[in-house]
């Protein structure tokens, strides 16, 4: 999305989720963090954020489908965080009112608190410009948050900051959570006890396979030890495949799972038949931006 005009009004931005086509963790670093190699793409779905000028900083949550209950609207809650982090920066004195439509499950592997918080960087810099560099307070934010201030698919390494935008074929897919929260943190301490680290993804070989219709050779080095400690992953997984979607993948640390249909159509169709013989699951036909 363009932010590149200054509004002085409250508008609606769409927060998009992201899927991981592919997740290598090449190895753990001395802090504590991993070397990553992910090809990360953003997606049509995700959640809102109303935002306008206001006299002090202010964040509602309003749970859509229930999602999103329990959230914070203080600082610990990653959104007040980044505008907090652009007010502070910019020197700003006057403030901001957020309403949060929360329609991303929580500890998803789709990124939802991390776009969140790129979008209300985005959002806040047309609104109050400045000459603050929104990367900087993007990492400063998480990992995955420079990602979702790009805007488009990438290649990322390091711990996720290090980009390079590619090209990846618009592509139809259906989402599925069965409804278990997954720590990131848990995700890779399994990992890290099973010293189970691979090698470099084939973003070639992926980014073709996506455009010629096959199976996309895109492993996820988490979803072995998730799946074996969660079987409603290995359920959601194969319910893909069950619905004639190709690849089932689970996306970053999990728990949401992704397989990918011939068209829009057929994922819609796909997304209706799980979501009927799964009425407690999160199920969404969507396409990549």
């Amino acid at each position: 999305m363009s932010l590149s005009s200054p509004a002085l009004t409250s508008r609606t931005y769409l927060a998009p989720a992201k899927v991981n086509f592919g997740l290598s963790v090449r190895s753990q670093r001395g802090d504590g963090y991993h070397e990553l190699h992910t090809l990360m793409v953003p997606l049509a779905v995700g959640d809102e954020l109303e935002i306008g000028p206001a006299d002090t900083l202010t964040l509602e949550v309003r749970a859509v489908g229930g999602l999103g209950a329990d959230l914070p609207t203080d600082s610990r809650n990653l959104v007040y965080r980044a505008a907090r982090a652009y007010l502070d920066a910019a020197g700003i004195p006057a403030g901001v009112a957020i309403v949060l439509h929360k329609r991303l499950p929580l500890a998803s592997g789709l990124g939802g608190g991390s776009s969140d918080a790129a979008t209300t960087l985005m959002a806040l810099a047309r609104l109050y410009p400045s000459a603050v560099s929104l990367p900087e307070l993007a990492l400063g934010l998480g990992a995955d948050v420079p990602f979702f201030l790009l805007g488009q698919a990438a290649v990322a390494e390091g711990i996720g900051e290090v980009l390079m935008p590619v090209p990846v074929p618009r592509t139809s897919l259906v989402l599925v959570n069965p409804g278990v929260e997954v720590s990131a943190r848990d995700a890779y301490m399994w990992l890290d006890d099973e010293e189970a680290f691979t090698s470099a993804l084939d973003v070639n070989a992926i980014l073709a396979a996506l455009g010629g219709g096959g199976e996309v050779p895109y492993p996820n080095a988490l979803q072995g030890s998730v799946s074996a400690r969660h079987a409603p992953v290995r359920e959601a997984l194969a319910a893909l495949a069950h619905a004639g979607l190709r690849s089932p993948l689970m996306s970053g640390s999990g728990s949401t799972c992704f397989a990918l249909a011939p068209d829009d159509e057929r994922a819609y169709d796909a997304a209706k038949a799980i979501a009927l013989a799964h009425p407690d699951w999160w199920v969404q036909a969507t396409q990549t931006l």
